[in-house]
């Protein structure tokens, strides 16, 4: 059944998979940690949810099944790493690596979202929130999650598809 599950960068795709829309769960995908966001199931708000510790896949699979069972979560957006000029290095094939892994264990459609920038608003939005720095470095992943949600959502509910 792996092969049912679509991943795509395409939110035109993506969003043809879940035309009654639901809630989705973003991930950031850092080397020490995941940050994860949620949005409500009619895509108009992200909200910033909890770092996880990146562990072994299975851990982190198991982290994340219990979230999308408790949250009724229907689809996967992953940040994917490109560089500035829009090529992809060494850590944009190892997220495309997890999504394939991601998307086959939970059977879920993914949606990989460019996520340049993500890192800077978010840091930019704590900083003017008047976040302390210890306070930014523990919720930095899980702000960025929220951030390439809401510009996923914005395009999707938007019905701007790309």
């Amino acid at each position: 059944m792996a092969n049912a599950y679509l991943i795509t960068e395409s939110a035109a795709e993506f969003g043809e998979l879940l035309p009654d829309g639901g809630v989705l769960l973003a991930l950031d995908l850092g080397t020490k940690t995941i940050g994860l966001a949620t949005c409500d199931a009619g895509w108009r708000f992200a909200t910033a949810g909890k770092t996880l510790p990146r562990g072994k896949f299975g851990r982190d699979r198991e982290a994340l099944r219990d979230l999308i069972k408790q949250r009724s979560v229907v689809g996967l957006i992953l940040g994917l790493p490109r560089n500035m000029d829009g090529s992809e290095g060494p850590r944009a094939q190892a997220s495309r690596a997890y999504a394939r892994n991601l998307s086959e264990a939970l059977a879920l459609p993914l949606l990989l979202w460019d996520e340049r920038w993500s890192t800077v608003s978010a840091e930019t939005a704590m900083i003017g929130q008047g976040t302390s720095r210890a306070k930014r470095a523990e919720r930095i992943d899980s702000h960025a999650a929220a951030i390439i949600l809401q510009a996923a959502i914005d395009r999707l509910a938007g019905g701007g598809f790309l």
